[in-house]
């Protein structure tokens, strides 16, 4: 499995959250060239509480999110709108962590009502951006941004779902 899930949330039990992100990290990294089945991606299924209290830990903004994320490694493009570093397959041999991505329930729910989209919709796009950031893509300028919503479209779309981005 590429997706190591911890559910501390039970609302996220009826999502099939474990499934979702295990399709959704899959089709990131089988779209960028990378076997799935090298790598791994431990998630965490929280309320928006232990979110608020993560961000504000890494990230100084003691406000609730969708999702956080955690890079194992630095693999940011060294200029704007560039593709970042990403693994080298096979280089590290089976099971490379990628990091760790957290997202929070209560968010992830009201933006998927206030956006009209089925929440395993959203959260599957969620998973999708998140597993991107870990691999290097970011969205702190128009370049990144437009290249990482490029991709997530995509993927998404080729999953057979809506473009978020629309």
């Amino acid at each position: 499995m590429l997706t190591d899930v911890m559910i501390e949330d039970d609302r996220w039990h009826e999502t099939g959250l474990e499934a979702l992100s295990e399709r959704a990290a899959r089709a990131a990294l089988s779209h960028l060239g990378l076997d799935p089945d090298d790598h791994e991606i431990a998630i965490l299924a929280c309320d928006d509480a232990r979110i608020a209290t993560l961000n504000a830990e890494f990230r100084g903004k003691p406000t609730p999110t969708n999702v956080l994320s955690w890079p194992s490694e630095d693999r940011a493009a060294d200029t704007p709108g560039a593709t970042p570093r990403l693994p080298e397959a096979g280089a590290s041999g089976p099971d490379e962590e990628l990091g760790d991505i957290a997202i929070a329930w209560d968010t992830c729910a009201r933006e998927a009502v206030d956006g009209g989209k089925p929440l395993a919709d959203h959260v599957t796009h969620l998973i999708v951006h998140a597993t991107l950031h870990l691999l290097g893509y970011d969205h702190e300028n128009d370049a990144d941004a437009e290249l990482m919503e490029n991709l997530e479209s995509t993927i998404l779309v080729d999953m057979g779902l809506p473009d978020p981005y629309a």
